[in-house]
C-alpha cells in the first residue's frame, strides 16, 4: 500500500523504459523493479546488495502504472528513474538534509517518531495499523518531476508523504494491484534491503506493457 495519495505519470501511452543514470552508491548498480502488469504476481525486483543478487516479488497499484515524468497521483505507481532520499525503520533512519530542513523538525525528532506515527495510521481504515511493515524508503523522481512530497499531519499523526517501497501487515497483498501506488514488498526482504541501500541510491521502475495513466 502506499501512502494516502499515490503518483500518476501522465505522458504518452505508450511503453516507456526510464533513462538510467549511472552511480549507486553502493557500487554494485541499481536496483530494479519491473511490474507484470498481465500477471501481476510476476512482478519482480532485483537488488546487487548480495553475492548472488537479491529478488523480491512485489505489490503496486491499485490504478495501474503511470508514465514516466507524471505527478504523483492515488492508486498510480510511476515508472521512471528514482533516488532514495529517504530510509526508515524502528532501528535506522536516513533523510536527505533538504527534507530534515522541509518537515520543521529536528533529525532527532524525526529519528524517535516519524517512522513509528506513520505505522500507527490504520489507511483502510479495518482496524489494523502496521501497514508500512518493517520500513520505508522514500523515492525521489530523476529527473527531478514536481510531486506531493511533504510532510502532514493525518488525523493529527505527523507523517511523510511520498513515493515509495515499503513492507506490509498483510503478505497476501505482494503480488496484488492493491497499494495507493507505492511498491510493498515482503517484510523479511524489506529488512535485509534496507541494511544495503544508501541515501542517493538509485531504482529503476519499468513495466512489460505500457503505462496506462
Amino acid at each position: 500500500m502506499l501512502m494516502v495519495t499515490s503518483s500518476a505519470l501522465m505522458l504518452s501511452g505508450c511503453m516507456q523504459q526510464p533513462n538510467t543514470t549511472k552511480g549507486s552508491s553502493r557500487g554494485e548498480g541499481p536496483i530494479k523493479i519491473e511490474l507484470n502488469q498481465l500477471t501481476p504476481n510476476e512482478s519482480k525486483g532485483t537488488a546487487p546488495n548480495e553475492s548472488k543478487g537479491m529478488v523480491f516479488e512485489v505489490g503496486y497499484g491499485k490504478n495501474g502504472v503511470g508514465c514516466i515524468g507524471s505527478t504523483f497521483e492515488e492508486g498510480v505507481t510511476p515508472l521512471g528513474t528514482f533516488k532514495v532520499n529517504a530510509i526508515m525503520s524502528k532501528e535506522r533512519f536516513e533523510m536527505d538534509e533538504s527534507l530534515i530542513q522541509q518537515s520543521g523538525k529536528t533529525k532527532s525528532y524525526l529519528s524517535e517518531n516519524l517512522f513509528n506515527n506513520m505505522n500507527s495510521i490504520d489507511f483502510k481504515g479495518d482496524g489494523e495499523t502496521g501497514e508500512y511493515g518493517s520500513g520505508y524508503i522514500s523515492l525521489a523522481p530523476v529527473p527531478s518531476t514536481p510531486q506531493p512530497f511533504s510532510f502532514n499531519e493525518y488525523d493529527g499523526i505527523y507523517r511523510w508523504y511520498s513515493f515509495a517501497i515499503h513492507g506490509t501487515n498483510d503478505e497476501t497483498r505482494i503480488g496484488k494491484r492493491v497499494t495507493g501506488g507505492c511498491i510493498n514488498m515482503k517484510n523479511k526482504q524489506l529488512t535485509k534491503l534496507i541494511k544495503s541501500i544508501n541515501l542517493g541510491d538509485e531504482v529503476i521502475v519499468t513495466s512489460n506493457q505500457p503505462c496506462n495513466r
